[in-house]
C-alpha cells in the first residue's frame, strides 16, 4: 500500500539520514520513479523531505525534523512483546534496558494497540531451554561481547568436551549466537569458522589487533556454514528401539535430536518402533532411563551396551546397599 511505503520511506530516512533514490527504490522493491512522486506526495503533506542530485545526492529530511510516529500496526506490536523472551537479554545485561524500552514503546503505541500489546505479554512467554535440561553453568559474555562489538581479536582458554586441560586459541570473532538457550561464539581460528561454547571459555582476553574477518562474510554466513556442518554431520550408528507407547511421548521429547525419523502415531499396537542416529555406540547408553519401557532391536553393539550400563547400575546399587539379610 502506498501508505505503508510513506511510512517506510520517512521513518528510514529519519533513521538513516541522506539515502539515495535507487536504494530506497532497491529496499521497498519499487521503481526510482516511484520514489521521486512518493517524495513529492510526502512534501505536499508537510514533511520537510528534498532531494539532492548528483553523484553523493540523495533523498533527505529537513535537518532537526523528528516525528513521533511508530508506523507500528498492531501485529508488529505484538511481535516486539513476543521477541522479548527470557535468558537471553540478562545474559547480555540488557534487560533493564529491554524494560525500559519496552515501555516506551508502549507509550508511543497508537492507544488502539495498547490493550493487545499488554495482553500480549501477559499470554505469551517463550522459553528457549530444553526439558530437563539441567541448570545451566553461569556464562560471563563480558569480554566476548566486548570484542564482538569492538572489533577486536580474543585469546580464548577454551576447554573442549570430554578434554581435561584447556586449549589456548586465537580467535576473529563474528558475533554471538543463543541456540535452545546455549551460547556460543562464532569466530575465524586460522581462517576456518568455529564454534565455541561460552560455558567452556576458561578465560578470554581482548587483543589490541583488529579482527581479520574472510571478505564478504558476516555472522549470519559464518553460523549457517557452522549450523549445515553439525546437521548435516553423518550419524555413523543407526539404531532400531521398541518402545512402550505409555511412555512415547516422553521418549520422543528427550531425544528429539537423536531421531532419525518420527515413528507411526497411529499404530494400536502396545510398542512403538523407533529409529535413532547416535555418532558412537557409547551415546546409546542414555536409552537406559527407558530400560523398563524399551527394547533395543538392532544393532547387536548397541544392544550390548545397554545391556552392559544396565549390569554396571545394578553391581553399584548392590554395592552401595551391602549384601541383604
Amino acid at each position: 500500500m502506498k501508505a505503508d511505503r510513506l511510512l517506510s520511506i520517512l521513518l528510514l530516512l529519519q533513521t538513516r539520514g541522506r539515502v539515495p533514490a535507487h536504494e530506497l527504490a532497491d529496499r521497498l522493491e519499487v521503481s526510482v520513479r516511484t520514489i521521486y512522486r512518493d517524495v513529492e506526495a510526502l512534501s505536499a503533506s508537510g514533511v520537510p523531505v528534498y532531494a539532492e542530485r548528483g553523484r553523493h545526492g540523495g533523498i533527505e529530511l529537513l535537518a532537526g525534523f523528528r516525528t513521533d510516529v511508530t508506523g507500528l500496526t498492531a501485529d508488529e506490536s505484538r511481535a516486539l512483546f513476543i521477541l522479548a523472551a527470557q535468558g537471553a537479554h540478562a545474559a547480555l545485561g540488557l534487560d533493564a534496558a529491554l524494560g525500559s524500552a519496552l515501555r516506551k514503546v508502549m507509550a508511543a503505541l497508537p492507544a488502539p494497540y495498547r490493550p493487545a500489546a499488554e495482553v500480549t505479554s501477559r499470554r505469551i512467554l517463550v522459553d528457549a531451554t530444553r526439558w530437563k535440561g539441567g541448570p545451566q553453568p553461569a556464562v560471563d559474555l563480558d569480554v566476548l561481547q566486548d570484542a564482538v562489538f569492538t572489533d577486536r581479536r580474543l585469546r580464548l582458554r577454551y576447554r573442549h568436551s570430554g578434554a581435561k586441560e584447556p586449549s589456548t586459541y586465537t580467535v576473529d570473532p563474528y558475533g554471538l549466537v543463543s541456540k535452545a538457550g546455549v551460547w556460543y561464539l562464532v569466530a575465524d581460528r586460522r581462517a576456518r569458522p568455529r564454534l565455541f561454547r561460552a560455558d567452556r571459555v576458561h578465560s578470554a582476553a581482548l587483543l589490541p589487533d583488529p579482527v581479520k574477518r574472510r571478505p564478504g562474510v558476516d555472522l549470519a554466513d559464518a553460523w549457517e556454514e557452522l549450523r549445515r556442518q553439525v546437521e548435516e554431520r553423518p550419524g555413523g550408528l543407526d539404531v532400531t528401539v521398541r518402545v512402550r507407547r505409555s511412555r512415547l511421548d516422553m521418549f520422543l521429547r528427550l531425544n528429539a535430536s537423536s531421531l532419525a525419523e518420527l515413528p507411526d502415531d497411529e499404530g494400536e499396537e502396545e510398542w512403538a518402533t523407533v529409529r535413532l542416529s547416535y555418532g558412537v555406540v557409547r551415546e546409546a547408553r542414555q536409552l537406559l532411563q527407558f530400560a523398563d519401557a524399551l527394547e533395543v532391536v538392532s544393532p547387536p553393539e548397541v544392544r550390548a551396551e545397554v545391556a552392559a550400563a544396565a549390569a554396571s547400575v545394578t553391581e553399584l546399587y548392590q554395592r552401595v546397599s551391602g549384601p541383604s539379610s
